[in-house]
């Protein structure tokens, strides 16, 4: 493993287990409020909110930012 990568908390984190941690700590509406995309906020799934994020570059970019900010809390 490169040391770039060692110091990359997203290293070996799938989306799917970044946003179930995020939907078990904020909740799906708060989610929303923090990161307003209709896949939080209307009527919101893991699976849904995966499809949407895996095609939306900027929408994983904010999700991927809100983990990294929770997780220094």
């Amino acid at each position: 493993m490169s040391k770039e990568q060692a110091n990359n908390p997203l290293h070996g984190k799938t989306l799917e287990a970044i946003l179930v941690y995020l939907v078990s700590y904020y909740g799906f509406e708060e989610l929303g409020d923090r990161i307003r995309i209709n896949c939080f906020r209307k009527d919101p799934s893991i699976k849904s909110s995966l499809k949407f994020l895996r095609r939306t570059p900027w929408a994983r970019e904010k999700v991927e930012n809100l983990y990294l900010e929770t997780l220094k809390k």
